[in-house]
């Protein structure tokens, strides 16, 4: 348990780094062995990219460090809940476990709407950690859409 905390503040650093961006503030990192393969956090406005989600980034870079697209026994730490396409390509991957933040009640595939990386219908099947730093990962989310909220109020004409 001590590991899941140090490698969530690693993915809580690319986090901020999303969040300065302008990107919602979810980081990702990729270990294997106790080792960090990978790091990434969100950014498809950045890179006009719908499918560059941090998961899906640090897994790319984790095969290409790798050479391989499987990364069995690979644990991935993000910040967020993963999504639908991101728990599809976590399956793909092989990896042994997810441990996140916070739950996603609106998009999230694990544990909130659906349990894509338990159901055994599928051919492989990923641990769950949930709650790791949950204080400080949703801190950071409200802290972004708070902020959105506030920047995006439209101008008052009347007067």
């Amino acid at each position: 348990m001590q590991n899941y905390y140090a490698f969530m503040k690693i993915a809580l650093e690319e986090a901020e780094i999303a969040y300065g961006e302008g990107e919602i503030p979810v980081g990702a990192v990729l270990v294997s062995e106790g080792r960090v393969l990978a790091r990434a956090h969100n950014s498809p406005i950045t890179k006009n990219d719908p499918s560059a989600h941090a998961e899906l980034l640090a897994l790319r870079q984790a095969g290409e460090t790798t050479g391989n697209y499987r990364l069995v026994g690979a644990e991935l730490y993000v910040t967020l809940e993963p999504c639908i396409m991101c728990a599809g390509a976590i399956i793909q991957a092989r990896l042994s476990r997810v441990i996140f933040g916070v739950r996603d009640p609106k998009n999230g595939a694990v544990v909130s709407l659906y349990k894509i990386l338990t159901d055994e219908r599928l051919n492989h099947q990923v641990e769950i950690t949930e709650g790791i730093l949950q204080e400080e990962c949703g801190a950071l989310l409200s802290r972004f859409f708070r902020q959105k909220r506030v920047t995006s109020r439209p101008l008052r004409t009347d007067n």
